[in-house]
């Protein structure tokens, strides 16, 4: 076993637990309401944070396809902070608000209800390939790196773009 998979494989577990704990905690974060008045109304800021890192994951796809591989990292991991910046708001403004419901009425709230639930079952499912994507470059199994990143920039760049679409679409709403 080279010391590529050896460093991989002990990132494995972690990669498991967080994958299935972090789902199953914002679940339960949901079910707990507290009376707090938030000082700013977070959706539009979270939904900016959801664009913006759709932009850095271009800017980082460009960047290594341009073989700019210290601009690459500091970008990739300046969208999984903002990923993590984006679920922390999201789900204090869940803990303190009332769920929001969709106005629309006839094919745009099928749509609506497409890309919501697409966003949603998405945003779990890309958990575990970002992980698993970071742990190969962290642990320089580039070769396995690139494989998988193939599956998860699309898949990130469609939550975080969805993210954005699904706001724009229930802000009337609000």
């Amino acid at each position: 076993m080279t010391t590529e998979n050896r460093a991989s494989k002990k990132y494995n577990k972690w990669i498991v637990l967080a994958s299935i704990a972090i789902p199953a905690v914002v679940a339960l974060l949901f079910t707990i309401k507290l009376d707090i008045n938030l000082p700013v109304f977070l959706p539009p800021i979270y939904a900016t944070i959801n664009a913006v890192t759709a932009v850095i994951l271009l800017i980082a796809v460009w960047a290594i396809k341009n073989k700019k591989r210290k601009i690459h990292e500091r970008l990739m991991k300046t969208a999984i902070i903002c990923s993590v910046i984006f679920l922390v708001l999201y789900i204090i403004y869940h803990m303190t608000s009332t769920t929001t419901k969709f106005g629309g009425e006839g094919l745009v709230k099928y749509i609506y209800l497409i890309i919501l639930l697409t966003h949603i079952l998405l945003s779990i499912l890309v958990i575990p390939f970002v992980l698993i994507t970071y742990v190969r470059a962290i642990t320089n199994n580039f070769d396995k790196h690139k494989k998988i990143a193939r599956f998860a920039f699309p898949l990130w760049l469609y939550v975080a773009i969805s993210g954005v679409v699904v706001y724009l679409m229930i802000a009337p709403y609000y």
